[in-house]
């Protein structure tokens, strides 16, 4: 990967400097954007909001969004490889849930942002 050099000089220094070190490494930034490149797609964001509320299978989330069961596998997959959501073997059905409480509260505060 090359690195792209500035064709400018610093205004304000002093904060360039301050600022610098605290800037997370090259890799977690290419992470971060991957994460809200999946966060991205609306689709995702009804699964994740209704699986914010509960548990749910493929089916009844495909009935709730009024989509294939094919496409909402599709999704899913798409969450869970980013460790948005996970799946748990109930009987003859699939259920999936969040992931985690920060998943629930990355999608609180965006839509209180979104709300402002």
């Amino acid at each position: 990967m090359e690195i792209k050099k500035s064709d400018c000089e610093a205004i304000n220094l002093d904060i360039v400097n301050k600022v610098k070190p605290n800037m997370p490494e090259m890799n977690l930034l290419y992470e971060l954007s991957d994460f809200f490149k999946v966060m991205g797609d609306s689709t995702r964001i009804q699964l994740l909001w209704a699986l914010e509320e509960s548990e749910m299978c493929v089916g009844d989330l495909a009935v709730l969004l009024n989509m294939t069961k094919s496409a909402v596998s599709h999704q899913l997959k798409v969450l869970r490889t980013a460790k948005l959501v996970r799946a748990e073997k109930k009987g003859k059905n699939v259920y999936y849930a969040l992931d985690d409480n920060h998943v629930k509260m990355i999608l609180e505060k965006a839509l209180e942002h979104v709300c402002e």
